[in-house]
């Protein structure tokens, strides 16, 4: 009977134990959510406010655009069209949104992350080389993709894609979140706002103070 008594309430403990490991938050939906007290003057929470369902109509999960090219004359030659939770309402709590990138010819969607999801793309027009680089020690996985080849990206990895046709190319992206996030590289080091001291970038790229007044002038 003792014997019995003691087996139960091992498997509970272990149970108890195993729910507990499984437990975590949830992942944010924004770079950062400082707490605060005061209610009233809270702005963000992880995710949208619902609507009320007995308000919401099909409009709330609907879009329109995606056909349309974007302008691709800037400095990379690349733009892309963004279907998030901002744009699409509907998408609340789905974690999912949708990507149309479209490359001039020889366009470059610069070295870029996305701290909250993992991506998968597929060409639709044109030839794109595309890769991205994993933490320490940094492999690069790189693939040619023609139309209607599909390539994946792991989250938080820092990737990229080139049109190396002569041609306009266009693809189309999933992620696993309504609020993807990108933060690019470049951008990220050498515009920030305030500016990175010059000398933690001089020493991290190994280069003297003219390169980097350079760089940063460009972003």
């Amino acid at each position: 009977m003792i014997k019995g008594v003691t087996y139960l309430i091992t498997v509970a403990l272990l149970a108890l134990a195993s729910s507990l490991v499984s437990a975590y938050d949830p992942s944010p939906l924004q770079d950062f959510c400082v707490a605060i007290n005061n209610t009233n003057s809270a702005v963000f929470v992880n995710g949208k406010f619902c609507k009320d369902p007995a308000a919401v109509t099909a409009d709330d999960f609907f879009f329109s655009g995606l056909n349309t090219p974007a302008n691709t004359a800037n400095k990379v030659g690349f733009n892309v069209t963004l279907v998030n939770v901002d744009m699409l309402p509907g998408l609340n709590t789905l974690g999912i949104s949708l990507a149309r990138l479209d490359f001039a010819p020889y366009g470059l969607d610069p070295p870029h992350t996305h701290p909250r999801a993992s991506e998968i793309l597929v060409v639709v027009e044109g030839t794109l080389l595309v890769g991205f680089v994993t933490s320490n020690p940094n492999k690069l996985f790189t693939k040619v993709l023609n139309k209607g080849d599909v390539f994946a990206f792991p989250i938080g990895l820092i990737h990229f894609q080139f049109n190396i046709g002569q041609t306009n190319a266009v693809a189309f992206a999933g992620l696993n979140s309504q609020n993807p996030g990108v933060i690019t590289i470049a951008n990220a080091v050498f515009g920030s706002n305030p500016p990175i001291n010059p000398d933690v970038l001089i020493k991290a790229f190994q280069v003297d103070k003219n390169v980097v007044d350079y760089l940063q002038k460009q972003f």
